[in-house]
């Protein structure tokens, strides 16, 4: 990959974080979009929620990457909650691709996720299939469309539709780990709903894959190549922490504890398989669950 100007907005989250890093070592120069105000040359300023973006700042750079969005675990779903996971990922997107398109930038990268998809039960899913229903289907559509200032300008817009991604530090694991390290892991609900599951470190690697290569646009399932049911995923997990998960948490005591969300997320899943990736000679490090668990638990979780 050539030496590039990368922006990044959302650089302190878990993948953000780690694609700053993996591309910083690789020699690139990465420039952090903040919403505070900036203390050195290496980070840009904005507001999205004001709008407030000079495109002038992104003189220079050749891709700019966008993985803003609160966690949607991240509390129990209300009306407010719902409709912050939406402004936080629709009007940044907004703001950053109407950016892109006044400055001429070359790539824009953009999150979304695999939920948009909606629930597939067992049926095997490509970036060609449509969305699914519910809200986190509408959620993922709406921002996905809010890219189409920069696709109108000539932009090669790449829509990282990510899955569950497995960490050695953070990310859904910091939950699950210690309630599976003292032999608390349960199966949800009958176990059948598909996940679609990546390690943090093919994430980036994907990542670093869609900034570079001119051939991938459009949505890319960014989802390692093998998804797992839950009660494969519960196995597997507790295999790789060595406790035996022999529990298992009825459908209704996860909806009474966690309402929407459970119904959205939990007990529904989506069997996604990363066709984009594998056609363009993507070879992943974790081809399995079992070895993407072996890898975010091979040292302890760091707070």
């Amino acid at each position: 990959m050539a030496k590039a100007v990368v922006a990044i907005a959302g650089s302190s989250g878990l993948i953000g974080s780690a694609l700053v890093t993996a591309l910083r070592t690789a020699d690139h120069r990465v420039l952090r979009i903040l919403r505070r105000t900036p203390a050195n040359a290496g980070e840009l300023h904005w507001d999205p929620e004001s709008g407030e973006f000079d495109a002038s700042a992104l003189s220079g750079v050749d891709v700019v990457v966008n993985l803003c969005g609160i966690n949607i675990g991240g509390r129990r779903w209300s009306g407010a909650f719902k409709q912050s996971l939406r402004d936080s990922r629709i009007t940044p997107t907004e703001v950053l691709s109407t950016a892109v398109a006044d400055a001429g930038i070359g790539v824009l990268v953009n999150a979304s996720a695999v939920g948009y998809y909606g629930d597939t039960r067992d049926r095997v899913v490509v970036e060609t299939d449509s969305a699914g229903t519910g809200f986190l289907a509408q959620l993922c559509k709406d921002w996905e469309a809010a890219t189409a200032p920069a696709q109108r300008a000539g932009t090669r817009v790449v829509r990282a539709r990510t899955g569950l991604v497995l960490a050695p530090s953070g990310g859904a694991l910091r939950r699950l780990r210690p309630l599976f390290s003292v032999g608390l892991g349960a199966r949800l609900g009958n176990g059948r709903q598909y996940m679609s599951w990546i390690s943090l470190e093919d994430e980036v690697r994907a990542l670093q894959l869609a900034i570079s290569d001119p051939r991938i646009s459009g949505p890319v399932n960014f989802t390692g190549p093998a998804p797992v049911t839950n009660a494969e995923f519960t196995t597997a997990l507790g295999r790789a922490v060595n406790r035996r998960a022999p529990l298992l948490m009825p459908g209704f005591v996860v909806r009474a504890a966690l309402g929407e969300f459970a119904d959205e997320s939990l007990l529904t899943g989506q069997r996604a398989i990363p066709a984009v990736l594998e056609r363009a000679g993507f070879e992943f490090h974790h081809n399995t669950v079992g070895e993407a668990l072996r890898y975010a638990t091979a040292r302890p979780d760091v707070a």
